[in-house]
């Protein structure tokens, strides 16, 4: 083993910024299939909480140390968030443009980057990738400040505590961190056309296993078929597709014949281990004359 060097060329990496801000909005299911940009992000702040030292004393001596449970939280603070986010703040919308508090919270998924740099690319050096999953966003303090001669933008901020979802062969978590630099380039874009989304495909936050199985080379990709309508019957037929899942309204419906009565967009879904092809359309819309 060679002698240990500090500070080499190359090696004096930093992390630093945040943006690329989306929030994931589950379905019935609890899946995170309707992402949305979060503009205006200031920053966010993780704050693992628990894993906290409980001595156990025996034979006069400490005998172990039996750690609690380690939980983990966030604080996101920015400018301004996106109008899906009010209903997990607490805002029920009964009407467009009139907001009422106190409501029930809900869960929600969030994605957003940050930024690696070294001594050699700056800035350019990379980025980590970081996956929120069960988020609930705590209420907040909103001050109203008067305008004077120094004015100030409203920064908002939301205390988010989690409930960690399952990962295969793993403990549940509710993070998960993707660097850049480590992982196979055409593995992360395709990860990022599922985050981000791509022309006809909506953004969505995958579980954390899938995440996994993608980089450890065990998706498999596959292209989703459109379904058959008949406009004369308003039959729509389901095809089968290995790896694909369809829905309506959020629903999965299986294979077959499904008799519409109102105008019905069906949204295709690629199953666990498997990814759509890059640019694909997953989602139609069929009207009823």
């Amino acid at each position: 083993m060679p002698a240990l060097v500090w500070d080499e060329i190359g090696k004096r990496v930093y992390e630093t910024g945040v943006d690329h801000g989306v929030l994931y909005i589950p379905n019935a299911q609890g899946d995170y299939t309707n992402g949305v940009a979060w503009n205006g992000l200031v920053s966010i702040s993780e704050a693992p909480t628990g894993a906290e030292p409980n001595a156990m004393y025996a034979d006069n001596i400490k005998y172990l140390n039996l750690y609690s449970r380690e939980e983990f939280g966030a604080t996101v603070e920015a400018f301004t968030y996106p109008d899906e986010f009010m209903q997990f703040d607490g805002l029920a919308i009964p009407t467009p443009g009139v907001l009422v508090g106190q409501q029930s919270r809900k869960a929600f998924g969030l994605s957003y980057r940050s930024q690696l740099g070294n001594d050699i690319k700056g800035n350019d050096f990379g980025y980590k990738l970081h996956l929120l999953y069960g988020c609930f966003a705590s209420p907040s303090e909103k001050a109203y400040n008067t305008i004077n001669e120094s004015p100030e933008i409203i920064t908002f901020s939301w205390e988010l505590s989690t409930s960690p979802v399952a990962v295969p062969n793993l403990k549940p978590t509710a993070l998960l961190t993707i660097d850049s630099t480590k992982v196979a380039a055409a593995t992360l874009t395709a990860l990022e056309q599922q985050l981000y989304g791509t022309a006809g495909v909506n953004p969505v936050l995958p579980m954390p296993g899938t995440v996994i199985t993608m980089f450890s080379g065990g998706v498999t990709t596959v292209t989703p078929t459109q379904p058959v309508y008949n406009a004369t019957t308003k039959v729509i037929t389901i095809p089968t597709v290995t790896g694909v899942a369809y829905y309506i309204n959020g629903v999965v419906v299986p294979a077959g014949n499904v008799t519409i009565t109102v105008d019905t967009i069906v949204e295709a879904r690629p199953a666990s281990g498997y990814a759509f092809t890059a640019g694909v359309d997953n989602d139609w819309f069929y009207d009823v004359p």
